[in-house]
């Protein structure tokens, strides 16, 4: 599947900020029974995925921003858990409609021309909601929305985009929780051997 890089980088990002709800960490990751993280707990995590993101124009943040950002989440949570075409859309269309998109070209901070979708000034909530919206669209658009998936590590619920040739990954990934899962069915053969 050939993605262009500016919509591989939206993919990237709406994948991350997935990865930030409470509900997709994994359980052990420091957090007690009962208390989720949340990967933008305060304004100072989103500057910092801001930041990860080279997220381009943002300027002062508030906790307005903060709030639309956690909802845009969940509303991209939403499109990767149906697997049908027609709700995907029609979700992801009310997405980018909200966030006023206006395709724009640009060529900043050392990148080749690539568009943007968001309007100039845009808060940060319609910048994530327009340009990850639209390189969702793409995914759908492709006829590949059987991508969007969740690890199925049983104690994981990060979200990823399988960009396999096969259409095949199973984990978010393969170093982590597919290992993990790998050598405990390994062991788990080794004592029904040995018993």
């Amino acid at each position: 599947m050939l993605i262009p890089h500016d919509t591989r980088i939206a993919l990237d990002t709406v994948v991350d900020l997935l990865n930030t709800a409470p509900e997709s960490e994994p359980r052990g990751s420091g957090q007690r029974e009962g208390e989720p993280l949340d990967g933008l707990a305060d304004i100072e995590a989103l500057y910092d995925f801001a930041r990860r993101h080279r997220i381009s124009g943002v300027g002062k943040l508030h906790e307005k921003d903060l709030r639309a950002v956690r909802d845009v989440r969940t509303r991209f949570a939403t499109i990767f858990a149906t697997d049908d075409a027609q709700i995907a859309a029609s979700l992801v269309n009310a997405l980018i409609a909200a966030a006023g998109t206006t395709p724009q070209l640009s060529n900043h901070d050392g990148y080749d021309w690539h568009v943007h979708y968001f309007a100039p000034d845009a808060s940060i909530a319609d910048h994530l909601a327009a340009d990850c919206g639209m390189a969702l669209a793409f995914i759908v658009v492709a006829g590949e929305q059987e991508r969007l998936r969740r690890c199925e590590a049983p104690d994981c619920r990060h979200a990823f985009v399988d960009l396999s040739r096969n259409r095949s990954r199973r984990y978010c990934s393969s170093r982590t929780c597919g290992n993990r899962l790998h050598v405990a069915a390994y062991r788990a053969r080794r004592r029904e051997a040995a018993d």
